[in-house]
C-alpha cells in the first residue's frame, strides 16, 4: 500500500467509520478496488499522479464497475493528505445514503412493502 492508502485505511478498517466494513485491494469482477464496502457497493478509488495520464481506462474501469451495481467514489492523493476529514466525510455520506438499485423495477413492478400505484 502507498502511504495514502494507509492513511485512509487507518481510517476506515476495523469498521472504524461509524462501523461500516471495509476492504482493501478487494476482487471486483476483473479488477482490484482500492476499498470497497460490499454491504452498500461502495468502491473508493486513489488516484495518483499517474491517473491524470489514464483518464481513459480508469473511465472504462469505472464503468465497469457501476455496470456491476457498484457506486465509485475517487480521490486525489493530494485531497486524502491535506483534507482526510472531508474525504471521510464524503465516504460517509456515500455509504449512510442506499444505493439507486442498477436496474430499475418494470413499470407495476413494486419491492416488498412498497405500495402498489394507485390507478
Amino acid at each position: 500500500m502507498t502511504d495514502v492508502e494507509q492513511l485512509l485505511w487507518r481510517h476506515l478498517r476495523n469498521r472504524h467509520l461509524s462501523g461500516w466494513k471495509f476492504r482493501r485491494q478487494h476482487e471486483v469482477g476483473r479488477y482490484i478496488v482500492d476499498f470497497v464496502c460490499t454491504e452498500t457497493m461502495l468502491v473508493v478509488e486513489l488516484d495518483g499522479g499517474q491517473h491524470a495520464e489514464q483518464t481513459d481506462y480508469d473511465e472504462h474501469r469505472t464503468q465497469y464497475l457501476q455496470s456491476m451495481g457498484y457506486r465509485v467514489l475517487r480521490f486525489w492523493n493530494n485531497d486524502v493528505l491535506a483534507n482526510i476529514e472531508s474525504v471521510l466525510e464524503v465516504i460517509l455520506d456515500a455509504v449512510a445514503s442506499p444505493a439507486p438499485h442498477p436496474s430499475p423495477l418494470p413499470t407495476g413492478e413494486r419491492g416488498p412493502g412498497m405500495p402498489e400505484s394507485e390507478e
